[in-house]
């Protein structure tokens, strides 16, 4: 891999550049722009995309939904009063919405300036609900990723198409996954068969069914649902959210032309390793709904294989090498893949997330409304998935056929103890349903890329931390007990 720049100079490649970033009330784009303004406070101008609600405009979300969080402390502080003197002139609110064509965006002159102007669009929107309705998530994720381009492909100054996937697109597949785009239409259970358009029309088709028929909301996003988990499942993916985020890959692949492209495909994401402090993190994502159940007694037993890998990696790493790829890839006409995880390079595992789940609470446990502590037990781990059902059967499903029957016989005596026991059984088999491939998952992220883009970095000179994206030097046990998980308790915990 050819890199056309020293990438000592990183810093200054971003100097005087008009970077356009989507998602931007988003987690990782949260954590991106704040490192952008914090270290090169040079930078020409942010457009940051934002759908406005009907309560807020789009920069009243910049400033209560992004600059006020803690994330942005560090700025803050070192700019004190002027803070939103610094922000205003470097930063851009836009109302739009990737969904749309030209991204929503109304006003004319600013198109055109925008066109004029920037140099690097950086595409963070997604929905990454496991679940979402099929309409939303195809209309998002996957002809979302498609308006970005076109509206890309108008930027005369144009250096580089920066895209956020993730490295789930690859299904359930075992082994080492290699760093390589999806051909248009090739799917995970060996067909060529899949066809966009007949996908969205398919969606399309429903929506007006279920809306003839007079569907409640609520029984049309059921429904919706459920289209999409079984169309993700029909082709081989395990849930709608990688389904539409490969769909989307693919068109990008198909038509970029000769638009500079990379997409950077992370692992789970977890809270900040170093920057701008350790810890910070916000939306429970999918390691954390386990740690946050755990932690309030709500999670007794997991199905995952023992010696499984957990592939995380910290959101600030994500974002340093976010970074590092617009500063080596600017203006190549080419596409590049990176996996940014850690189960090549230093690889972790469920049980052992566990045991220092069991650690932390039992030193550290939650307090319940009335002032008491929540005592934690081991978590029991289920090394096959039937047994798994078995246990949830004799556990949770007979007791509570038990209860049924008494509530009936006695007049709904029973019934607190029969909704306390619905609601474990119910709270446990989502979470269960939702990340079962991953509990399971036997691959490996092939990360040869990334790991040539440090070599490239220490060859260059540049072995500053500041845009540190290498897993190996992370003690992952330190990083859960001081970390990550007292991150989640203090921003997770309600």
């Amino acid at each position: 891999m050819d890199f056309q720049m020293d990438l000592g100079c990183i810093l200054q490649s971003l100097e005087n550049k008009s970077i356009l970033v989507t998602g931007s009330t988003g987690f990782l784009a949260k954590i991106f722009v704040e490192k952008l303004l914090r270290v090169q406070p040079h930078v020409k101008r942010l457009f940051l995309l934002i759908r406005p609600t009907k309560d807020e405009t789009a920069k009243d979300r910049l400033q209560n939904g992004v600059m006020e969080k803690e994330v942005f402390r560090v700025l803050r502080e070192k700019y004190g009063k002027g803070f939103y003197s610094f922000v205003w002139d470097k930063v851009t609110p836009l109302a739009g919405d990737i969904a749309y064509e030209n991204l929503g965006i109304e006003e004319n002159s600013l198109k055109e300036e925008m066109w004029r102007e920037i140099n690097v669009v950086v595409n963070v929107a997604a929905t990454t609900n496991f679940d979402e309705r099929y309409d939303v998530s195809l209309v998002t994720n996957t002809m979302g990723a498609k308006h970005v381009l076109e509206f890309a492909k108008k930027c005369v100054k144009l250096e580089m198409l920066l895209h956020i996937s993730t490295a789930y697109v690859a299904g359930e597949k075992a082994g080492l996954i290699l760093e390589k785009p999806f051909n248009m239409g090739e799917t995970l259970n060996g067909s060529m068969g899949l066809d966009i358009e007949a996908e969205m029309k398919l969606a399309k088709e429903r929506l007006i069914e279920l809306r003839d028929d007079g569907a409640e909301i609520k029984a049309e996003t059921i429904a919706m649902k459920e289209l999409g988990i079984q169309r993700a499942r029909f082709f081989g993916w395990p849930n709608t959210y990688v389904f539409t985020k490969a769909m989307g890959e693919m068109l990008l692949g198909r038509f970029r032309e000769n638009v500079p492209l990379v997409i950077i495909r992370p692992t789970i994401i977890t809270s900040t390793y170093r920057e701008p402090f350790p810890g910070w993190i916000e939306g429970i994502r999918t390691i954390d709904s386990f740690i946050v159940s755990y932690g309030k007694g709500r999670l007794r037993c997991i199905p995952a294989a023992h010696r499984e890998i957990l592939d995380v990696i910290p959101g600030d790493m994500v974002v340093n090498a976010m970074i590092v790829n617009m500063a080596a890839h600017s203006r190549q006409p080419s596409i590049f893949i990176y996996h940014i995880g850690s189960s090549v390079q230093n690889p972790y595992s469920i049980p052992k997330l566990l045991d220092k789940m069991y650690h932390y609470f039992s030193k550290n446990p939650c307090i319940t409304d009335d002032g008491r502590p929540i005592r934690v037990s081991r978590t029991t781990i289920f090394n096959a998935i039937d047994t798994f059902w078995l246990y949830m059967t004799l556990r949770y499903m007979l007791p509570l056929k038990g209860l049924g029957l008494a509530n009936a016989v006695f007049c709904k005596h029973f019934d607190h103890l029969y909704n306390g026991l619905r609601r474990r059984y119910n709270f446990t088999m989502r979470l269960i349903h939702l990340y079962k491939p991953y509990l399971f998952f036997k691959g490996r992220f092939d990360d040869l890329n990334s790991e040539k883009l440090r070599m490239a970095m220490k060859d260059n000179g540049v072995v500053d931390e500041m845009f540190c994206f290498d897993p190996k030097c992370i003690d992952w046990e330190e990083y859960f007990m001081k970390i990550h998980i007292p991150g989640v308790v203090k921003h997770l915990f309600k």
